[in-house]
């Protein structure tokens, strides 16, 4: 008889280290992104919570396989067995080599493939859509690791309020647990990110995390942990204070991993860069060492701006977006005595105690208004919670939230991009599924490290998105919802789209929240709003760089004819005082029925006179042509901007000075200028 089957349990520790693509350990490659975005993230609430401007350095080091054995406190034997391991030389491992190149990196880029997926089927709807291929042959791997898998040390200092010292082993060696909990607009919510680091670490290398911390006037905390992850519990090594002579304020957090920088090299890279734009107001300084200094890289995103956003504030839940487990919970941890009138009013937002005393009415006779809370069945509680998301109550306002702000994003574009020209909106504050949610938008044109086509730079919650982008709501709605034609915006443009979104709840699709979904509701609206925005202020700009450009270009039309034209009039002149006058010049004409009156004929002789002295020659006729078309051309726009302004509203004569209304004045010529026409007064 087969044995039943054992009722087993797992910590969340032993759960998300087996499923850790869920918090973004997908591969070596993925997971080595993943630490650095969670901590450099952290380290910038660190400081934001504290109102300081965030100075941040980042360092990733490549260890040698002998470090790391010294590290961990034994050294390498020689192999004995060579038959255990894969041989390193010969032709049969030179052709699995040959097979299998580009395969070791296809489980470190699965995400990425995915991704292309999904842009080759928006690139089939737009022509403005970006396409990226990469090369890699789907053979299997013949090692049991890439071979682009290394090991990193991966360390990140910061300025920010720093850990307390009896805390730290729990914010990190616990999963799951968070200072981040609640309806608040925050950079992270599972409670994973460096917990999951740690976890990654024990799987991938068995190093502790280390970690030095000091807040402001106390001493230097230094911590060295593993975490039991079947316990769901911090294994604490070493913690110990020290002294902090220099007064030093921060955190400082290392932990080895094992890492694949040269396949995610690029999207590291690209992420430093994203969050240096979305945050001008921080100081970035990231350096990757490696043994060849060749492969070494050195960056530094200096601070543009000298003021943090506001900090987002925490909010109560909205009615219309709880549900059974919410009220039960808001139940659970109400005081005793509390009643259902308090518990409405004060528990949730948006409603007052006339409101509430109507929903208790709604709710039939079975509720009373002065009923304890602890008091309520499950079907009651089912009944409110019904009654809640049906009903209308009025919308959460923005307030709590803290978007970038257009200045910020104005400012991070143009100190990381350098675009031609950029146009920001933020549109107002909008509610979807019960959470307040703002979006900003920013179009740019032009730039050092934009390609041709659109360029998305994805936010939400100020945290740059980088993968999934073919699925992602501002893909789907830049690359089918906008007309750029219509916007005198070329399809070989280097257009910049840039969309922060920042919500008490961003919408994610899928576990790993890298992109956000496109339902066509109160989101898609003000993203496509945003973006269309942008778009009618760069048409406005683009509208007048073309019209310069024209006017250049017929000026230059104009003078490219000049010289043919003073060749010309001085062949005439010459024939003509060599034929002895025509109808408008000379003492005899030669058709008297239509010559020229007496006055234009001396002007005629005068110019004529003149070219036989030589003071009149092909070299003045050109100058005087020069001149002209410039005086015309500012005539031209003179005449446009008058013709506007009559367009728009009657014009008006300011006098500068005193004038006799009973005498009649004469006025000069009028003097041009594009923006007014001015003329003096004449005798």
């Amino acid at each position: 008889m087969p044995k039943s089957p054992r009722l087993k349990s797992k910590s969340p520790a032993e759960f998300f280290a087996e499923h850790q693509n869920i918090a973004g350990f997908d591969n070596p490659g993925k997971s080595l992104y993943t630490t650095v975005r969670e901590f450099v993230e952290n380290s910038l609430d660190a400081a934001e919570i504290i109102g300081v401007l965030p100075e941040i350095n980042l360092t990733i080091e490549e260890i040698k396989k002998e470090e790391l054995e010294s590290l961990r406190g034994y050294k390498a034997r020689k192999r004995k067995d060579l038959s255990l391991y894969e041989s390193s030389s010969g032709s049969s491992a030179n052709k699995r080599r040959k097979t299998n190149k580009g395969g070791a990196a296809k489980e470190d880029e699965a995400d990425e493939s995915r991704q292309q997926k999904s842009r080759k089927t928006t690139s089939s709807s737009s022509s403005f859509s970006k396409t990226e291929t990469k090369g890699g042959k789907t053979a299997k791997r013949g090692t049991k690791r890439g071979s682009n898998v290394s090991i990193f040390r991966i360390t990140c200092t910061d300025n920010g309020a720093g850990m307390p010292h009896d805390k730290i082993p729990r914010m990190l060696g616990v999963v799951l647990s968070s200072t981040k909990y609640g309806v608040k607009q925050t950079r992270g919510k599972f409670g994973l990110g460096a917990k999951m680091a740690l976890v990654w670490a024990k799987k991938s290398t068995g190093m502790p995390v280390e970690v030095e911390s000091a807040r402001e006037g106390q001493r230097i905390s230094r911590c060295k942990l593993d975490i039991d992850i079947y316990k769901n519990e911090p294994r604490v090594l070493l913690h110990e204070r020290q002294s902090n002579p220099e007064g030093w304020r921060g955190t400082k957090i290392s932990v080895v991993i094992e890492g694949n920088w040269k396949n995610y090299r690029k999207k590291i890279l690209s992420y430093m860069r994203q969050l240096a734009v979305i945050t001008p107001y921080a100081s970035f300084a990231f350096s990757f060492r490696a043994p060849e200094k060749q492969r070494c890289v050195e960056l530094q995103f200096d601070r543009r701006a000298e003021k943090c956003p506001p900090l987002p504030t925490e909010v109560k839940h909205h009615p219309s977006s709880v549900n059974n487990l919410i009220v039960e919970s808001l139940i659970n941890h109400a005081r005793g005595g509390t009643t259902l009138v308090s518990l409405l009013t004060r528990q949730l937002s948006c409603i007052s105690k006339p409101h509430a005393l109507r929903l208790i009415e709604e709710l039939g006779p079975s509720f009373d208004k002065d009923a304890h809370v602890h008091e309520l069945s499950k079907r009651q509680i089912q009944q409110l919670t019904s009654l809640l998301r049906d009903a209308k109550f009025k919308a959460p306002d923005g307030k709590c939230l803290s978007p970038a702000g257009e200045y910020n994003i104005r400012l991070g574009i143009m100190k990381e991009l350098n675009p031609d020209v950029v146009a920001t909106f933020q549109d107002k504050a909008s509610v979807h599924e019960g959470h307040p949610f703002v979006v900003e938008a920013a179009v740019s044109l032009g730039g050092n490290l934009a390609k041709p086509g659109l360029n998305f730079f994805r936010y939400a919650n100020r945290i740059p998105l980088l993968f999934e982008e073919g699925s992602d709501i501002v893909a789907q709605i830049a690359t089918k919802k906008i007309r750029w034609g219509g916007y005198k915006i070329k399809a070989t443009d280097k257009v910049g789209v840039f969309v922060s979104i920042v919500s008490t709840k961003i919408p994610f699709k899928g576990t790993s929240k890298e992109y956000i979904g496109d339902d066509n509701g109160p989101l898609h609206k003000s993203v496509k709003k945003a973006l269309s925005q942008c778009c009618v202020q760069l048409k406005k700009e683009l509208t007048k760089k073309h019209a310069a450009k024209d006017q250049a270009e017929r000026k230059k039309a104009l003078k490219k004819y000049i010289p043919d034209v003073g060749r010309a009039l001085i062949q005439a002149m010459k024939a003509i005082s060599r034929e002895g006058g025509n109808a408008a010049f000379g003492d005899d004409p030669m058709h008297p029925d239509i010559a020229m009156p007496e006055g234009f004929r001396k002007i005629g002789n005068r110019l004529l006179a003149q070219q036989k002295a030589g003071e009149i020659n092909e070299k003045v006729i050109c100058a005087k042509l020069t001149m002209h078309v410039e005086r015309i051309d500012k005539a031209l726009a003179l005449e446009f901007a008058e013709e506007q302004g009559r367009s728009s509203k009657k014009t008006e004569s300011l006098f500068i000075g005193l004038k006799d209304v009973d005498r009649p004045c004469k006025y000069t010529k009028a003097l041009p200028h594009p923006g007014f026409s001015f003329k003096l007064l004449a005798g």
